[in-house]
Parts: C-alpha cells; sequence; structure tokens
C-alpha cells in the first residue's frame, strides 16, 4: 500500500462499515490497545478500550476485579460493557484477550461488528507483556508456558475474526496501515471481488 492510498481508503471506510464498530481482539502484548489509538486516528473515529470501559464502571483495576471476583465474574461484567460499546456505532473498540473466547460475545460481534485479529508470535508477545505488571493470567507460573498455553487455546478461536492481520515489531502505524488495507478488501462490495 502506498501513502498516497492510504488516504483515499481511510477517507471511505468509516462510511462503508455501514454503523458497525471496529473491534480488535488479540492475546495481551498483540498492540490492541496502541495500534487501536493509531487506527482510530487514522480512520478519524472514537476509539475505546474495553478493560478501561470495565475498570470505569467498576471503580476497580482488571487485577483487582480478577483477585476479588474471579474469572467468571470478570467476564460476566467484560461481556456487558462490550455489548454496550459495540451498540454505540462506528468506533474503534480494543478488547482484552479473553473477551472474544466468549461464545456469546462473538456472536454479538459477526452480527454487529467488523472483528480484527491482531496475530502476534509468543517472542513478540512476551517482549511486550514483561513492560506491564498488571496482567493477572500471567501471575500464577512461568510466563512462557502460560502464553503457550493461551496461544493454543485462543488462536484457533481467534481465527473466526472476519480479518486477521500480523502484528509485529514496527510501528504501530505500519500496523494501522495493514488494517487499513484487509479492511478495505474485506469491504469491497460483492461484485468487485
Amino acid at each position: 500500500m502506498t501513502s498516497e492510498t492510504v488516504p483515499q481508503q481511510t477517507a471511505t471506510i468509516p462510511d462503508r462499515l455501514a454503523g458497525r464498530p471496529l473491534v480488535l481482539i488479540g492475546l495481551m502484548g498483540a498492540g490492541k490497545t496502541t495500534v487501536g489509538r493509531k487506527l482510530a486516528a487514522m480512520l478519524d473515529l472514537p476509539f475505546r478500550d474495553s478493560d478501561a470501559e470495565i475498570e470505569a464502571a467498576s471503580r476497580m483495576t482488571i487485577p483487582e476485579l480478577f483477585e476479588a471476583y474471579g474469572e467468571p465474574e470478570f467476564r460476566a461484567l467484560e461481556a456487558r460493557v462490550i455489548g454496550r460499546l459495540a451498540a454505540e456505532g462506528p468506533q474503534v473498540i480494543a478488547t482484552g484477550g479473553g473477551a472474544y473466547m466468549q461464545e456469546e460475545t462473538r456472536r454479538m460481534f459477526a452480527e454487529t461488528a467488523v472483528t480484527v485479529w491482531l496475530k502476534a508470535d509468543i517472542d513478540t508477545l512476551l517482549e511486550r507483556v514483561a513492560r506491564r505488571s498488571n496482567r493477572p493470567l500471567l501471575k500464577t507460573g512461568d510466563p512462557r508456558e502460560i502464553m503457550q498455553r493461551l496461544i493454543d487455546i485462543r488462536y484457533p478461536v481467534y481465527a473466526e475474526a472476519d480479518i486477521t492481520v500480523v502484528t509485529r515489531n514496527v510501528k504501530r502505524e505500519v500496523v494501522a496501515a495493514d488494517i487499513i488495507e484487509a479492511l478495505d478488501r474485506f469491504l469491497e462490495p460483492e461484485t468487485a471481488r
């Protein structure tokens, strides 16, 4: 994709989303928030981070929620918050790594959103998550083993997303441009394909 085509594509994508939000899924460290912010700016759409929305709604951090209520209760709250966000129309939403694993959430996204899986290899993910200490799922053992287990379980489910974009150690602008290019192809009218 050339730099001249990105502005042309970005101008039409919000309209071509037809009222649907763009939802970024993937494991922790895939870049959903950092790339999501850049993507939203490039598309001139609002950006929402579901984890930040959950923390605001509950007045607790994600690690505090996990510790106080456990993962099942956290996932129920997450599903309610994501459902509310998805109903608010065109925007870029970054979700937590486990959100898409919930069947009801996947079904809701299939009906109301365009999903983009930010796929990364284990070394990229581990390098990125090492920079932050608020990853409750990584605090229960060896981070590499836990991350590999999450990859084995979640990647086959993430593969159901509408679009897959490989994220790697490049500037977030590059990955956002990759998403725009993939979106442009995905949103083409059937007759143009």
